[in-house]
């Protein structure tokens, strides 16, 4: 059996799917297929339960693909151990972020971080935090930046800052007229939210706790969605939402179209930390990333 193989079955085993997980080992899904098929051949057993509308893992299967896993954890351990005594800021580091935070944070980010370690270019994926979580663990990214809480077995995690939520509204809405707004008068307008897997919606819900059960129906959620998607929906007219403060002056429009307003205190807002696993051999790279990331503007949102 060989690591690409490993992988292979692990990747298959997240994602149920065979094109999905081919794409992520970026092979063809025949390679991916007849890798998988030839370590089970050798193994003398089968790994997936295979049908025309899902793939799962055999009761024996689900064994063999956590202890891959803690092998290709392994392997890329012995990968960076080679790392040591090298220079810690003289090689690409992989970074992942949430959506949310990604398209807000990087472009403050990179020039920041190109001061302080021009020899260390960063590798970016934006992605649901659960699919960051897999990649941190297996080693496809070195760092990930999420929001709190955020907890997995042999992974660091260090607080960065508190944001601040705001409201985002037309500038022809009659909370324009307000200072700040209550978060009560949410559950009884049509607030925009993302879909299902963004840890932010979960977030805004939770700010205004009497809108979730039966009260969360009174809200337009937009599926699969983004933030931009859903600031140039209120710019129509189609309802009110709330942005973090990194989001808020991040878009294109003129003057006249789009208003935002803090919250009332106390004002809701969200943990952003840095990941990373206890075993990574640059703590320093981890640490400069970290300092660069304090630095930024949208870092330092003003006080409520």
């Amino acid at each position: 059996m060989t690591l690409t193989e490993l992988r292979y079955i692990v990747t298959l085993a997240q994602e149920q799917h065979f094109g999905r997980a081919a794409e992520r080992c970026h092979v063809s899904q025949p390679t991916l297929s007849v890798g998988v098929k030839k370590l089970e051949d050798e193994l003398g057993v089968l790994i997936f339960e295979r049908s025309k509308t899902a793939v799962r893992l055999t009761p024996t299967g689900e064994g063999i693909v956590a202890q891959a896993q803690k092998v290709l954890e392994q392997a890329q351990g012995i990968r960076e151990l080679a790392q040591v005594g090298k220079n810690q800021l003289a090689a690409p580091l992989k970074v992942g972020a949430i959506y949310t935070i990604g398209p807000y944070l990087f472009p403050h980010l990179i020039p920041q971080l190109h001061k302080v370690a021009p020899d260390m270019p960063l590798y970016i994926e934006e992605n649901f935090t659960h699919v960051l979580r897999d990649k941190l663990r297996t080693g496809e990214l070195d760092a990930v930046i999420i929001a709190l809480p955020f907890q997995e077995a042999d992974v660091l995690t260090l607080p960065l800052y508190d944001e601040p939520f705001y409201v985002l509204m037309p500038a022809n809405h009659p909370w324009t007229a307000k200072k700040a707004i209550e978060n009560e008068l949410l559950n009884d307008k049509s607030l925009l939210l993302l879909g299902e897997g963004h840890c932010f919606r979960d977030q805004v819900l939770e700010a205004c706790p009497t809108s979730r059960g039966k009260d969360e129906a009174r809200h337009i959620t937009v599926e699969s969605s983004s933030l931009e998607t859903i600031r140039h929906m209120v710019a129509s007219g189609l309802g009110v939402s709330v942005l973090p403060f990194s989001a808020v002056d991040s878009h294109h429009y003129a003057p006249g179209v789009i208003e935002v307003r803090p919250f009332a205190g106390p004002v809701p807002l969200r943990t952003v930390a840095i990941a990373w696993r206890a075993s990574f051999p640059r703590p320093k790279a981890i640490e400069i990333l970290a300092d660069s990331i304090r630095l930024c503007s949208v870092a330092r949102a003003p006080s409520a």
